[in-house]
């Protein structure tokens, strides 16, 4: 499960940075434009994750909340963004470096952001949602950019293991 994690880690920093090269190659006004979209915009779709990465992360790793909800846009420009999600996307990284199999094989407590109820997860399952969320909205992002003039990238995790076996 680890090193499955470890991969899945390594696989989200590549398909993060495939869908914002994409992004800084939108027309002016693509990145934010109101669509029929959940979170209203490509901005509004990546604000989201990296939103839920950092409250997952904190779960995860026993930190206290650090506040926000699921439909704040700290940074509304690609360009603000950008670094915050390296950032984040490398504190992933290091975070399933670090955790131990025994840590893996432990259960995350944490409560939801609509609820008191505490809620008890085995952690690894916690990386996997939080991985799966990440595939699901990126999904969403690639959608949105289809609906411009600039090709959403592929980002499939086979590419992506096709490159780190080569």
């Amino acid at each position: 499960m680890h090193a499955h994690l470890q991969r899945m880690g390594r696989y989200n920093r590549w398909a993060n940075q495939r869908l914002y090269d994409a992004c800084a190659a939108l027309p002016a006004g693509e990145f934010e434009k109101d669509r029929p979209a959940f979170f209203r915009s490509i901005s509004g779709t990546l604000n989201h994750l990296l939103v839920t990465d950092r409250i997952w992360l904190d779960r995860i790793l026993g930190r206290p909340f650090g506040g926000g909800k699921v439909d704040d846009r700290p940074f509304p420009r690609l360009d603000d963004l950008l670094p915050e999600r390296e950032k984040l996307d490398r504190e992933i990284i290091d975070a399933v470096a670090a955790m131990d199999d025994s840590t893996l094989a432990g259960i995350t407590t944490y409560r939801m952001m609509t609820s008191p109820t505490p809620r008890q997860v085995p952690t690894a399952l916690c990386w996997l949602h939080m991985f799966n969320h990440q595939t699901h909205h990126r999904g969403q992002v690639h959608d949105q950019m289809s609906q411009t003039a600039t090709p959403p990238p592929s980002m499939d995790l086979i590419y992506f293991v096709y490159e780190e076996m080569a």
